[in-house]
This record gives structure tokens, sequence and C-alpha cells, in this order.
């Protein structure tokens, strides 16, 4: 970094001397701004720097009038360097370099969760599996999808390694996903490994699950840790369940609701993707359901992925839902909700549980993102939408240190941009199914 100072400062110098900015002047600030920037190798802390901020502070101090001091010390060059902390003293040497400390010691060191637009991702979902006991029409094509090999897959003490590192670093909530997570045998272990986490900053554990196979678990994974639930379910007909699901199954979920209400996940939320020319003639009994039960149905925008099928003729916006429903419940009332929460919520008077709508494709809600996933096979994504991955697990694998980690992470999120491509892009962009992706 103190070469790509030097490198920067002659640039910018040679660009303002062309421009007749006054010679002496700019090469004084240039040799104050070369002297802070050999002082960068002497704090405790090291990660990479942001090229982008580098570039603007050392434009920013070359540029100033010449009156002003440059930063003498390496402390106040850092503090204009977004991610980098020191603990020492100016002049004092690093003993440790980032990569050998332990995750418990760099919460406080830097903030790595935050990207360039000030988004604190402190929300993990973890993909548990690829496999799933259904085979939804917007989730995956008939035949299924290859499936990644067991060995290349996140084993149970990676999982939790990078749960660890990640809830030492800012993570207070984590999601777990699929696939379908009840499919895994271990489930509740895993459950209650990362319950153990909470004395390190762990607010919540929740799970996105069909409701297939919960039933019988949900005592289990209560007593585990288990705090929040979601359940997928996009008709209350049991042939059209069939045919969107291509198994039969729907007494289970409707079971599995009941069972989770009964065991104090409420308000349950229930997620419903709606399609044009499907399911869309149903919304209203979804929404008499939130109305006599302590439920959240959250309509979710179809939205495009590999194989499935999508087209914006069968997208339906989340105004024109609202719209409809307001038909039958004109006096449905937006709720607060927490800042970061995707769904814009709804309630009517007198009216048990609540509806919400999830507008990833009409009305994206990146400016608040604050999540990251972690897929079955240890790929880290800072997108849904995005292509882009990091393997944690390779790096894992070929012995990164927890603080090695965390700068991969950190790496992926400075790439994160301000907000995700339009429905139609996203639809030509090559990416991963849902179902390998976790939902």
């Amino acid at each position: 970094h103190t070469r790509r100072g030097r490198r920067d400062c002659r640039a910018l110098g040679s660009q303002l001397f062309g421009q007749g900015t006054e010679k002496a002047a700019v090469s004084g600030r240039m040799r104050s701004m070369q002297r802070g920037f050999a002082r960068l190798s002497q704090l405790r802390y090291k990660v990479k720097a942001d090229d982008l901020n580098l570039s603007d502070f050392v434009a920013a101090q070359v540029r100033s009038p010449a009156s002003e001091s440059a930063p003498a010390s390496a402390s106040s060059l850092v503090a204009h360097i977004p991610g980098i902390a020191s603990s020492l003293p100016d002049g004092a040497l690093a003993e440790t370099s980032i990569g050998d400390l332990p995750a418990s010691h760099l919460r406080s060191a830097v903030d790595w969760l935050t990207d360039r637009f000030k988004r604190q991702h402190t929300y993990l979902r973890i993909s548990l599996t690829e496999r799933c006991s259904l085979r939804c029409v917007y989730c995956m094509p008939p035949e299924g999808v290859k499936l990644t090999k067991e060995e290349r897959l996140l084993r149970p003490n990676e999982i939790f390694r990078i749960a660890s590192v990640l809830v030492g670093a800012g993570v207070d909530k984590i999601r777990l996903t699929g696939g379908e997570p009840t499919v895994r045998p271990d489930l509740v272990n895993v459950v209650e490994s990362l319950n153990g986490l909470r004395p390190q900053g762990l607010r919540q554990i929740a799970m996105t699950t069909n409701g297939i196979a919960l039933e019988r678990q949900l005592p289990k994974l209560r007593n585990g840790g288990l705090d929040k639930l979601n359940l997928s379910l996009d008709t209350l007909d049991r042939q059209k369940f069939r045919d969107l699901t291509r198994r039969d199954g729907l007494a289970k979920v409707l079971r599995a609701i009941d069972a989770a209400i009964d065991a104090g996940y409420t308000p349950l939320k229930v997620n419903c993707v709606i399609m044009r020319g499907t399911n869309e003639d149903e919304i209203f009994d979804f929404a008499e359901m939130a109305m006599r039960k302590p439920i959240d149905v959250r309509f979710i925008e179809y939205m495009p992925f590999d194989d499935n099928g999508w087209s914006q003729g069968l997208m339906i916006p989340s105004s024109e839902l609202l719209l409809r429903l307001r038909t039958r419940w004109p006096m449905l009332a937006k709720v607060e909700t927490d800042a970061h929460d995707v769904a814009r919520t709804y309630a009517a008077p007198g009216g048990v549980g609540s509806v919400s709508f999830v507008s990833s494709m009409t009305e994206p809600f990146c400016g608040g993102c604050n999540r990251i996933r972690l897929t079955a096979d240890g790929a880290l994504k800072v997108c849904l939408f995005g292509a882009t991955e990091v393997s944690l697990r390779d790096a894992m694998r070929e012995g990164a240190t927890d603080g090695e980690l965390l700068e991969l992470v950190a790496g992926a999120l400075h790439r994160k941009l301000p907000r995700h491509a339009g429905m139609l892009k996203i639809a030509a962009t090559k990416n991963r199914p849902m179902t390998t992706i976790g939902g």
C-alpha cells in the first residue's frame, strides 16, 4: 500500500503540474504524503486498503492548500481510510499481523462487514444443503439440478467456524436455509452448536422450511435454540400444490403451520410466491388466513433464477396485489417494521395477523441490505442476484486463518454494488438455481 500510495502521489502530482499548480507546493505535499504512507507499515492491524478510498484520500491531500498540514501520523492518516484501525501508539511496530489474530480480537479492530456504501452486514444466511423434498417450479427444473459432490460441501465444523468468525465480526442474526434444511439428519446439532455463539453476540437463529418434515422436529429445534420460523406455501389447494411442487404434501405443511404456532413461533411468517395465472386467485384466501391466525403472509414477487422458467409476464408487481387486497380490506394500513426488513407489512383492524410484500423486482430494497449468504458448498455471495462468489471452503481447506477469512469477506463486500440489476438483466445473467444458492 505504501508503493500504491507513492504511485498515486506521483500520478496526481504530474496531473496537477500540467494544470499549472505551483510545483513547490505540490512537491511539498507529495513528500508529506509519502512519509505518511510509509508509516502505514507500522500499524498493528494490517488489512488491504480500499483502492478507491486510498486514491481519493491522496487526491484530496495533494489538491488541498499548501497552508494545510498533511497528516503527520499514521493514526491520523488511516482515519481517512475506512476499515483500518490501530491500537498502538504512533511509531510502535506491529508484532502480530491481522491474519494471525483470533476472531475474538477482531470485532473492535476493523469494521469488516461494512461496504463502501456504509451498509453493515449483520445477517448471515447459511444454506445447509442443496437437497429438497419438493421440486417447486420457480426453484428448479422438473428433473432437479445437479448436486455438488458430498466432499465439496461444508462439513459441520466448517459451518460452525465460518459462523463463529462472522459473529465475532458483528453478525447477530443467522438464518438456516436450503434446499430444505430439515432433510439434514444433523439439523438439531447444527442449531445447538450455533446457539453456543450467543455469548459472542448472536441474537437470533431462524430457519426457512417447506414444512414437510417440520412437525416432528419442532420440539428439539425449539429446545436447541431456534428462535424464528418461515414456512414456504404457495397454494391452499391440494391439486395446485401438486402442480407447483411436483409432490403431494399440502396436509403436512398445514399441520406444520399449526404446530409451529402452538410451539410459540408467532407471528409465523408464511412465504408465498405469486405467479400470474397460477395462484394469484388465492391471495384473498391467504389474507383471510392471516386475519384469523398469528401469521404474517409474505407475498413474494416471482424472481428469475437459472432454469426456473421466469418471465416478466408471470411476475405480478406487489403494488397490484395490494390494490386487489384493498378492494376487500380498504383499511389495510402499513405497519412500522425494522429498517432492514425486506418486506412492507400491512394489517387490517380486527385482524390477528398481517400481510407483507417482498418486492425484489419492482421496488428493490438494496439500500438497506444487511445480508450475506453462505452456500452449502462454502461460497460467499454478497447479493442474491449476483453471480460473483468467493469460496471460503477452499480458503479454509488451504489453511486460512480467521483473519484471512475475514479479509476475503471484507473484499467481497467492498465489491458489492449499490443495487442489483434490473429484472431483465438478472434473467439474462448466468447464476445458480435457487436451490443451490439458498432461499
